[in-house]
């Protein structure tokens, strides 16, 4: 298992990789340009591509973080591995749901 989880850390990291870098080039555009809260709202509602676009980032982060939190825990902690596997859980859980959250309310 422990092998199974450092892959599936790695290629989540592969994927964020990419998507953070065009989030921040994007932040870099619109903070330059001047853009505001509402005119950033009015280019991404209805849009499926920014919909996929965060919406990756949001389940990659939601793999990639708690597998780290979970790794720290091992290390650091004297907590058990099965509580340290259910925070991790409830960790990435609560991360995809929020972020998805997010990216329907920026998207719709």
């Amino acid at each position: 298992m422990e092998r199974r989880l450092f892959i599936l850390q790695r290629l989540s990291a592969m994927v964020l990789a990419p998507l953070v870098l065009v989030h921040l080039g994007l932040i870099l555009y619109a903070v330059r340009d001047g853009l505001t809260a509402a005119e950033i709202l009015g280019r991404t509602q209805g849009s499926l591509g920014w919909a996929l676009f965060y919406g990756a980032f949001v389940l990659a982060a939601a793999v990639h973080a708690p597998l780290g939190l979970r790794n720290i825990l091992r290390e650091w902690t004297g907590v058990g591995l099965r509580l340290i596997n259910l925070l991790s859980l409830v960790f990435g859980l609560l991360l995809a749901g929020l972020g998805l959250r997010a990216v329907v309310a920026v998207v719709a």
